[in-house]
């Protein structure tokens, strides 16, 4: 077996913090196991997007390095994420004829309509991540979830096509490719999570994902199977930070240390003080005062979300409610603010779906990076199968059509 094919490689790219994972892939099982974990602090991103090459490319090799070391495998090829306020998504819908009667939907037609559905909608200078179709018409036939193998003359689809500004995305291959990484897929950050913490029936019901991370904010909506909605807040953990700094008038790297150690969702019936040591040094801040700024920067954060659950017409909608993730779900309390806030059911995201141990790795800020490590994961399995059906070069359509991240999502369920 090459050995390309037994390990598995996510990186999620953050603002804040680079993660990388690496998943040995069992031969007989094709389940992965953690055998590498790194993360290195990031420079040189705002709000998800690259604003300098070199302090990505940095973080990255450096998150890369540590999780090599603990693996023993060295890593050039990785799914990676993206983020940013500029990731929309965008409903479409498209017809084409596909032959005599008696002609069967093979995959180059999926294909085919997909590239027809998106022909218009979406602007020259973005680049479509993934087309997820909702449902298809077959000469007249509604709702089919999947076509394939049916027999007919005239397809349409309704779908919903996720994209991302063109330059966005070209300059964070650039920041992979600086670091010799090749990237196998770029996934939103949010879909990876979802990937990690979702389970079908969630999926069928209902559910929104919520990413809260150090300067963006996801929002993911799934139901019926599909993927409805997604959007981006250019607000997250840092926010908090540095709200924390100016209002208690320090160092942002101490204001860190309280909203790490101290934050809450919801204000503390009795005030005390709080004490941090930094660099030697004991500083003291009344418990009333941070709560306070916590709490007025959480309800800025859940407003937003509340209003791209209801653009997505999902408010107060969802039957298996929200999955919180990423590092600012750590601040205690936070599931009870959002049930409140949102008025959903709501709980901290688990991963879940692979073996091994390894620190903090069930933590919600690691879901993107296993999230991705679980597609690349799939992505490997995928492509030892194709080669031995078709040879090595055949199956390029099938690939295609098989390869977004929603059916990676269902065939997790069919495995």
């Amino acid at each position: 077996m090459q050995e390309t094919s037994r390990y598995a490689v996510g990186i999620d790219i953050g603002t804040t913090t680079v993660r990388c994972v690496v998943g040995h892939i069992d031969a007989t099982t094709g389940a992965p196991t953690i055998v590498g974990v790194g993360q290195a602090p990031n420079s040189g991103m705002r709000k998800g997007v690259v604003a300098n090459l070199t302090g990505p490319a940095q973080a990255i090799d450096d998150a890369l390095g540590e999780a090599e070391r603990m693996s023993g495998y060295q890593v050039n090829a990785a799914s990676i994420s993206i983020n940013g306020s500029h990731i929309l998504s965008t409903k479409a819908d498209g017809m084409i004829a596909v032959g005599a009667m008696d002609h069967e939907i093979a995959p180059e037609d999926l294909a085919r309509i997909e590239e027809v559905s998106t022909l218009g909608k979406v602007p020259a200078n973005r680049e479509i991540l993934e087309v997820v179709p909702h449902s298809y018409r077959l000469d007249g036939q509604d709702n089919i979830k999947d076509p394939l193998g049916m027999t007919g003359t005239r397809l349409e689809i309704n779908a919903n096509v996720v994209s991302a500004l063109a330059p966005h995305l070209a300059n964070l291959q650039k920041s992979a490719e600086m670091a010799k990484v090749t990237p196998n897929n770029i996934t939103p950050a949010i879909l990876a999570a979802a990937r990690a913490v979702l389970s079908e029936q969630q999926i069928e019901n209902g559910v929104a994902v919520v990413d809260l991370g150090g300067a963006t904010t996801s929002v993911a909506v799934f139901e019926e199977g599909d993927l409805q909605y997604v959007a981006v807040i250019p607000l997250g953990g840092v926010n908090i930070t540095n709200d924390l700094a100016i209002g208690l008038k320090t160092d942002p790297e101490i204001a860190e240390k309280v909203k790490v150690g101290h934050a809450t969702a919801t204000a503390r019936k009795n005030t005390e003080r709080i004490s941090i040591k930094h660099e030697k040094e004991a500083y003291s801040f009344e418990s009333a005062d941070i709560d306070e700024i916590v709490e007025a920067r959480l309800e800025e954060i859940f407003d937003s979300i509340h209003k791209e659950l209801k653009k997505a017409g999902r408010a107060g909608q969802l039957p298996s409610g929200v999955v919180l993730t990423g590092g600012t779900a750590k601040i205690r309390g936070i599931a009870e603010y959002a049930k409140h806030k949102l008025g959903l059911a709501a709980r901290v995201g688990k991963s879940s779906g692979y073996g091994g141990v390894a620190e903090n790795i069930e933590e919600p800020q690691f879901a993107t990076v296993v999230g991705l490590m679980l597609l690349d994961a799939q992505d490997t399995s995928r492509a030892a199968t194709s080669q031995k059906r078709s040879g090595a070069g055949g199956g390029k359509a099938a690939m295609k059509n098989a390869g977004g991240i929603i059916s990676k999502f269902l065939d997790r369920f069919k495995a």
